[in-house]
C-alpha cells in the first residue's frame, strides 16, 4: 500500500541518545562546568583542575604527564596513577582498559557541551571505579561548530574543531584535534645534566557520531573515535606512546509522565601503550636502557541498560526511579624487554590477565515541597582471571620466572542515600552517606614499572579498595551571588598503595637489581586511609561586566597501615595536598575586550609513601585576553604560569626535583558558528 507523505513534516530535534539528568542528582555534591569554562582550556584535564582537589596523580597536566600518571581523583583523599574517579562520555567509560588512567587528548574541550563533577562515591548507576566520584562528560549535539587555532612558546601548536550537521531526522557530529609541542625540560638549574631532555608531545584524535531520531522520543547514536600520542619523558632514552579506538551504540527513549524511559548501550575500547625507561648515572651524565615496554595491547567491552520512570504521584510528592544493570570486561598484557647487560636486553617478559565486573542497581528519588530524598543500592560481582607472568632469557629461551596467578572473585554491595531541603531565603541544606569500590587494574595487578632508578612491582593478589563516606552541605544563592560549603568524612579500606620495600643499591627477589639512589616499591592493599575535609565555593557578579569566583578545599588524610604496612601509619598519602585554593575574575572591559585571570594555590605534597620527599607548596597565575572581531570570531592571548613559578612535580631518591611548565604564552584564533 502506498501512502502520500505530508508535505509539512513536524520539526524533530535530533540529539544524542541519552537519558536526562536524574532528579536525585541535586541531593549530592555536583559541580557543573559550562562550555565557557571548557572553551578557554586547551586540555580537558586543565579545565577540571580549576576545581580545587581535582587533579591528575602528579601536579602537572596532560601536556607533560606520562600516560600512566593521567589517572584523575577527587578530594585529595589519595591520588593514584590509575585514578580513583570514573570518567564517562555519554555513559561510556573513558578509563583505559589496562591502566585505568584517561588519555585526555582523546577529548578536546570543543567537543563537549558541558560536564558534571559528582563528588563522593558513585554507587547507584555508576558502579566500579567511582571510588571518589564521577566525571560525566556530555558530547555536543547542538547545531553549529567551533574551531580553535593557536601557537605559542616551546613550539606549541594546536588545531581543534568540532561541528554538528543535521538534516531531517539525521545529525552528524565530528571532532578533531592535533597538538604539537617541542616541550620544556623538567629538571632545571644546577641539578640538570646531560640526560635531561624536553617533554615533547605530538597528539592526534578524532571522533564521529551519527544520531538518528527514530521518533519524537526515541534516538539512536553510533559513535567511533581514535587517538594517538607520542611524548618524551624528560630523560634521554625514555619515551612513551599511547593509541586506541572506541566504538559505541546507544538507543534511548526519553521518559515522560505517561511512559517509562529507557536506554541500552554497548561499547568496545582497544588501546596500546609503550614506554621505555632508563637508569641514570651519577651526576646525571648519562643513561643506560633499563626497560623497553614495547607493547601493551588491551581490550575492554561492556554493556548497560536502564529503565527510568518519572512523575509518579505518591505521598503528596513525586517519585522517580531507575533500575539498571551493567557489565565491563577487560583483558590485556604487557610485553617488554629488561635486564640490560653488555649492550643488550637479556630478558623479556609477558604479563597480564583478565578482569570483569557485573552489577545491578536500583535508584530512586522523592520530591515533596522543599524536600528531595534520593538513594540507590548496587550489587556487583568482580573477578580477576587468567593472570600470568612469564620471564625468559633471550639468549636461551628458557623461563627464568613462570607464574600463573590463582583466579580471584568476590561481591561488593554499595549504596548511597541523600536528602536536600530548601530552607527559604535562598538557603538549602543537604546531607549524604555513600559507599563505593574500585577493583585493581590490569596494570596494578601485573605490570612492574620503572621511573629513573625507582622500581615498582605489581601484585596479582590485590583486592578491590572500598570507600565509605558521609557529608553535609549548606548553600545560599540570591541575585548574582552564590555560596556553598560542604564538610565530609571518608574512609578507604584495602587502599591500593605503592609501598616502599627497600632502597638501592641491592638485589631483590623478582624485581632484580635496584641501583644507588633508587627504591623498590610494591603495590599493596595497605590498610586504610581516613580523610576529613571541607570544601567551599563562592561566585559573585558585580554589575553586568565583572564576575568573580573562589573555591577552597582542605583535606586532612592519614594512612593506617595496620600490620601489613605499619611504617605508613600516621603518614599522609603520597601526592595528597592538604590545601588547594583557586580564584578567578572575568571582566568584560568593553563590548569587544574581555580579560580573565585565575590563581591557584596548592599546599605541600609528598612524593612518596614514607613522606620523605617533600614537594613544596606552589602558586600559579594564569591570564587571558580576548578580543571579539565580530560575532563568532575572536582572537586571544593566554599566559599560563604568568609569573614563572617553580612548581615541583617529582623528586628522585637522590633529591633531584622535576618541575611543571614554566611561563608559557600562546595566541590563537577562535571561531564559533
Amino acid at each position: 500500500m502506498i501512502q502520500d507523505i505530508p508535505a509539512d513534516l513536524p520539526d524533530i530535534v535530533v540529539t544524542a541518545a541519552r537519558l536526562p539528568p536524574a532528579a536525585g542528582d541535586a541531593a549530592f555534591s555536583v559541580i557543573r562546568l559550562d562550555p565557557d569554562r571548557l572553551d578557554r582550556a586547551t586540555r580537558l584535564d586543565e579545565a577540571l583542575a580549576t576545581v580545587p582537589a581535582v587533579s591528575l596523580f602528579r601536579r602537572t597536566s596532560s601536556l607533560a604527564a606520562n600516560p600512566t600518571t593521567q589517572g584523575i581523583s577527587l578530594r585529595s583523599i589519595a591520588p593514584s596513577g590509575a585514578g580513583r574517579t570514573l570518567v564517562t562520555l555519554d555513559g561510556v567509560p573513558l578509563n583505559d582498559p589496562f591502566g585505568g588512567w584517561v588519555i585526555w587528548s582523546q577529548v578536546p574541550p570543543e567537543s563537549l557541551s558541558g560536564l558534571d563533577i559528582i563528588r563522593g562515591a558513585g554507587a547507584g548507576p555508576y558502579g566500579a571505579g567511582a571510588l571518589t566520584g564521577v566525571i560525566q562528560l556530555r558530547e555536543r549535539d547542538q547545531r553549529g561548530g567551533a574551531l580553535d587555532l593557536s601557537g605559542g612558546d616551546y613550539g606549541g601548536r594546536r588545531l581543534a574543531a568540532a561541528t554538528t550537521l543535521s538534516a531531517g531526522r539525521f545529525a552528524l557530529t565530528g571532532t578533531v584535534q592535533r597538538e604539537l609541542s617541542d616541550g620544556y625540560v623538567p629538571v632545571r638549574g644546577p641539578a640538570a645534566g646531560a640526560v635531561d631532555t624536553p617533554l615533547d608531545l605530538a597528539t592526534l584524535s578524532g571522533a564521529l557520531r551519527a544520531d538518528v531520531a527514530l521518533d519524537g522520543a526515541t534516538a539512536l547514536s553510533l559513535r567511533a573515535s581514535a587517538y594517538d600520542e607520542d611524548r618524551g619523558s624528560g630523560l634521554a632514552g625514555a619515551r612513551s606512546s599511547a593509541s586506541g579506538q572506541s566504538y559505541a551504540a546507544t538507543v534511548s527513549r526519553a521518559p515522560s509522565a505517561e511512559r517509562i524511559g529507557w536506554r541500552a548501550q554497548v561499547w568496545r575500547r582497544v588501546s596500546d601503550f609503550s614506554n621505555t625507561s632508563a637508569a641514570v648515572a651519577a651526576g646525571r651524565t648519562g643513561t643506560t636502557p633499563a626497560n623497553d615496554q614495547f607493547a601493551t595491547p588491551a581490550e575492554g567491552w561492556g554493556a548497560n541498560v536502564a529503565l527510568r520512570r518519572v512523575a509518579i504521584a505518591i505521598g503528596g510528592g513525586r517519585l522517580e526511579w531507575e533500575l539498571g544493570a551493567d557489565a565491563r570486561f577487560n583483558e590485556g598484557e604487557t610485553r617488554e624487554m629488561f635486564r640490560f647487560m653488555a649492550g643488550a636486553f637479556t630478558r623479556d617478559r609477558v604479563a597480564g590477565g583478565e578482569t570483569s565486573v557485573i552489577g545491578a542497581y536500583g535508584e530512586g528519588s522523592w520530591t515533596r515541597g522543599p524536600w528531595l530524598v534520593a538513594g540507590g543500592l548496587r550489587v556487583d560481582g568482580w573477578e580477576n582471571a587468567n593472570g600470568r607472568r612469564l620471564e625468559r632469557d633471550r639468549a636461551t629461551g628458557l623461563a627464568t620466572l613462570d607464574e600463573t596467578d590463582p583466579d580471584r572473585s568476590g561481591e561488593v554491595v554499595s549504596a548511597r542515600l541523600a536528602a536536600r531541603r530548601d530552607l527559604g531565603g535562598g538557603f538549602a541544606g543537604r546531607a549524604a552517606a555513600y559507599s563505593g569500590f574500585r577493583p585493581a587494574t590490569l596494570n596494578e595487578l601485573h605490570r612492574p614499572f620503572r621511573v629513573g632508578n625507582d622500581l615498582t612491582e605489581a601484585n596479582a593478589g590485590l583486592v578491590p579498595e572500598t570507600l565509605q563516606g558521609i557529608e553535609a552541605g549548606l548553600a545560599w544563592e540570591r541575585g548574582g551571588t552564590a555560596l556553598g560549603v560542604t564538610v565530609f568524612g571518608n574512609r578507604i579500606e584495602d587502599a591500593i598503595v605503592n609501598v616502599t620495600i627497600g632502597a638501592g643499591p641491592g638485589t631483590f627477589p623478582r624485581a632484580g637489581f635496584v641501583p644507588a639512589g633508587g627504591v623498590l616499591r610494591q603495590r599493596q592493599n595497605a590498610g586504610t586511609i581516613e580523610a576529613t575535609g571541607i570544601e567551599a565555593t563562592a561566585t559573585h557578579r558585580i554589575g553586568e561586566r565583572l564576575s568573580v569566583d573562589a573555591a577552597l578545599s582542605l583535606t586532612d588524610a592519614e594512612v593506617d597501615g595496620g600490620t601489613s604496612a605499619a611504617q605508613l601509619t600516621g603518614l599522609r598519602p603520597a601526592q595528597a595536598p592538604e590545601w588547594a585554593v583557586s580564584a578567578g575574575a572575568d571582566w568584560q572591559a568593553t563590548d569587544r575586550l574581555g580579560l580573565i585571570v585565575r590563581v591557584r594555590h596548592e599546599g605541600d605534597r609528598f612524593e612518596d609513601d614514607l613522606n620523605s620527599r617533600v614537594l613544596e607548596a606552589a602558586t600559579t597565575v594564569d591570564g587571558r585576553a580576548e578580543y571579539v572581531i565580530r560575532d563568532g570570531v575572536m582572537v586571544y592571548v593566554a599566559a599560563e604560569n604568568l609569573f614563572d613559578a617553580e612548581v615541583a612535580v617529582s623528586e628522585t631518591g637522590d633529591g633531584v626535583e622535576g618541575f611543571g611548565p614554566p611561563r608559557t604564552v600562546r595566541a590563537g584564533l577562535s571561531l564559533r558558528w
